[in-house]
């Protein structure tokens, strides 16, 4: 286990290297969700999701829906890291013609399973997802990634309520609880105080855990694996902008990049993380 979980740490560093150096490259994109989603992308693409590089339509393949796809850096990093494209496109983020686009969309890159745009939409295309997968007794899992801003939207709370009717037992809702969207606190734009509560009230069963703390990243998953009754959701605090300094919990770096010297100090701090 130590060992797993070593690993893991030192794959969610060097998905953060490369977050900062594609958005630095695109010089447009976000920043601070991306680096605090690492530790929970570094576990699902290189510890829990069943994906295959090699072959990324895989009928047996487990998906993932993400929801708020402006966090794509971190994802389109996983998937490079991964084996399904080369990580040298990874510096084509945002440029025209690029497959690595601002918004994910399904048919631009292998390993990518839903376009996403609009906040508030991806719970609804994964709880379909698993509700086919379902009816046809498949064990696939779908699993939906989703920021806690989107949390304000009432289509979200829609299929909230869906999932629960169907009792989607096959999918895991992941919640990017950072506390921070484009103009602000989430608490000061439109507080959602305890979603843990809100998701009990619906009849869904929660985990909540420190979405950096890669050991409880890790015993999520693996209990969400024997999760039978309805669908299950992990509240992840994470901390935005996490393991550069001055990123971290400032909303500022929502929807900013690093310039180059803002780079070369983000980088520092990055690889001292890496050998300590």
């Amino acid at each position: 286990m130590v060992a797993r979980i070593h690993g893991l740490k030192f794959v969610a560093n060097t998905l953060r290297h490369d977050v900062i150096n594609m958005l630095t490259e695109s010089k447009s994109g976000h920043t601070a969700g991306p680096l605090g989603l690492a530790d929970i992308f570094a576990a699902l693409y290189f510890d829990f999701l069943n994906v295959n590089p090699k072959n990324p339509l895989d009928e047996n393949r487990d998906f993932l829906v993400l929801s708020n796809g402006h966090v794509c850096p971190i994802l389109y990093a996983a998937l490079a890291n991964k084996g399904f494209f080369d990580k040298d496109e990874l510096f084509s983020l945002r440029k025209f013609g690029s497959r690595l686009q601002g918004h994910p969309h399904r048919f631009s890159l292998p390993g990518l399973e839903s376009s996403s745009g609009p906040l508030g939409s991806g719970l609804g295309q994964a709880s379909g997802m698993a509700l086919v997968l379902k009816r046809e007794d498949k064990s696939n899992r779908v699993v939906c990634v989703c920021s806690d801003g989107e949390h304000q939207e009432g289509n979200h709370w829609e299929s909230v309520l869906f999932c629960v009717k169907y009792e989607l037992n096959n999918l895991v809702v992941i919640v990017d609880r950072n506390r921070i969207q484009i103009d602000g606190s989430t608490e000061e734009i439109m507080p959602l105080k305890s979603l843990k509560e809100k998701y009990l009230s619906f009849g869904w069963g929660v985990i909540e855990i420190n979405g950096n703390n890669m050991d409880q990243v890790v015993h999520a998953l693996d209990k969400s694996k024997h999760h039978r009754k309805g669908p299950l959701v992990i509240v992840a605090n994470t901390v935005p902008g996490k393991g550069v300094s001055f990123m971290e919990n400032n909303y500022e770096w929502h929807g900013k990049t690093p310039s180059k010297d803002e780079a070369e100090k983000a980088l520092f701090e990055l690889s001292k993380r890496r050998v300590a």
